[in-house]
Protein backbone atom coordinates (compact mmCIF):
# COMPACT_ATOMS: atom_id res chain seq x y z
CA UNK A 1 0.00 0.00 0.00
CA UNK A 2 2.86 2.34 0.78
CA UNK A 3 4.38 1.68 -2.64
CA UNK A 4 1.09 2.64 -4.28
CA UNK A 5 0.98 5.97 -2.43
CA UNK A 6 4.60 6.64 -3.31
CA UNK A 7 3.84 6.13 -6.99
CA UNK A 8 0.79 8.42 -6.81
CA UNK A 9 2.79 11.13 -5.00
CA UNK A 10 5.57 10.97 -7.61
CA UNK A 11 5.69 14.28 -9.54
CA UNK A 12 6.42 12.53 -12.84
CA UNK A 13 3.38 10.29 -12.46
CA UNK A 14 1.15 13.26 -11.64
CA UNK A 15 2.53 15.16 -14.63
CA UNK A 16 1.98 12.19 -16.95
CA UNK A 17 -1.61 11.66 -15.78
CA UNK A 18 -2.37 15.38 -16.09
CA UNK A 19 -0.91 15.46 -19.59
CA UNK A 20 -2.91 12.41 -20.68
CA UNK A 21 -6.14 13.85 -19.30
CA UNK A 22 -5.45 17.18 -21.02
CA UNK A 23 -4.73 15.52 -24.37
CA UNK A 24 -7.72 13.19 -24.15
CA UNK A 25 -10.39 15.71 -23.13
CA UNK A 26 -9.35 19.37 -23.33
CA UNK A 27 -7.09 19.68 -26.36
CA UNK A 28 -8.51 20.84 -29.72
CA UNK A 29 -7.60 17.40 -31.13
CA UNK A 30 -9.27 15.46 -28.33
CA UNK A 31 -10.80 12.00 -28.59
CA UNK A 32 -14.23 13.30 -29.64
CA UNK A 33 -12.77 15.40 -32.46
CA UNK A 34 -10.70 12.47 -33.69
CA UNK A 35 -13.75 10.20 -33.75
CA UNK A 36 -15.75 12.81 -35.69
CA UNK A 37 -12.93 13.19 -38.20
CA UNK A 38 -12.68 9.42 -38.63
CA UNK A 39 -16.44 9.22 -39.28
CA UNK A 40 -16.11 11.98 -41.86
CA UNK A 41 -13.24 10.15 -43.57
CA UNK A 42 -15.29 6.94 -43.70
CA UNK A 43 -18.25 8.80 -45.19
CA UNK A 44 -16.06 10.45 -47.83
CA UNK A 45 -14.46 7.11 -48.74
CA UNK A 46 -17.92 5.61 -49.20
CA UNK A 47 -18.92 8.51 -51.45
CA UNK A 48 -15.67 8.14 -53.41
CA UNK A 49 -16.37 4.46 -54.03
CA UNK A 50 -19.92 5.25 -55.12
CA UNK A 51 -18.77 7.88 -57.59
CA UNK A 52 -16.06 5.60 -58.96
CA UNK A 53 -18.66 2.94 -59.76
CA UNK A 54 -20.94 5.59 -61.29
CA UNK A 55 -18.10 6.85 -63.49
CA UNK A 56 -17.34 3.34 -64.69
CA UNK A 57 -20.98 2.66 -65.49
CA UNK A 58 -21.27 5.98 -67.35
CA UNK A 59 -18.13 5.22 -69.35
CA UNK A 60 -19.61 1.88 -70.39
CA UNK A 61 -22.87 3.58 -71.36
CA UNK A 62 -21.03 6.21 -73.42
CA UNK A 63 -19.03 3.55 -75.21
CA UNK A 64 -22.20 1.58 -75.93
CA UNK A 65 -24.03 4.67 -77.23
CA UNK A 66 -21.12 5.63 -79.46
CA UNK A 67 -20.89 2.20 -81.07
CA UNK A 68 -24.48 0.95 -81.26
CA UNK A 69 -27.13 3.02 -83.04
CA UNK A 70 -30.01 0.87 -81.74
CA UNK A 71 -29.02 1.48 -78.13
CA UNK A 72 -28.62 5.21 -78.89
CA UNK A 73 -32.16 5.30 -80.29
CA UNK A 74 -33.50 3.44 -77.26
CA UNK A 75 -31.67 5.80 -74.90
CA UNK A 76 -33.04 8.87 -76.70
CA UNK A 77 -36.58 7.50 -76.64
CA UNK A 78 -36.50 6.61 -72.95
CA UNK A 79 -34.67 9.63 -71.53
CA UNK A 80 -35.52 12.48 -73.89
CA UNK A 81 -38.96 11.32 -75.05
CA UNK A 82 -37.95 11.49 -78.70
CA UNK A 83 -40.20 9.85 -81.24
CA UNK A 84 -40.49 9.03 -84.88
CA UNK A 85 -42.75 11.11 -87.13
CA UNK A 86 -45.63 8.64 -87.16
CA UNK A 87 -45.61 7.85 -83.41
CA UNK A 88 -47.26 9.24 -80.32
CA UNK A 89 -45.56 9.21 -76.94
CA UNK A 90 -47.49 8.61 -73.72
CA UNK A 91 -45.74 9.39 -70.43
CA UNK A 92 -47.00 7.66 -67.28
CA UNK A 93 -46.07 9.32 -64.00
CA UNK A 94 -46.18 7.29 -60.79
CA UNK A 95 -47.47 9.17 -57.78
Amino acid sequence: MKVFFNIIKNKFFITLVTLLVWIAFFDKNDVKAQMELQNKVNKLQTERDFYKTEIESNKKMIKLLQTDSVSMETFARENYLMKKDNEEVFVFVNK
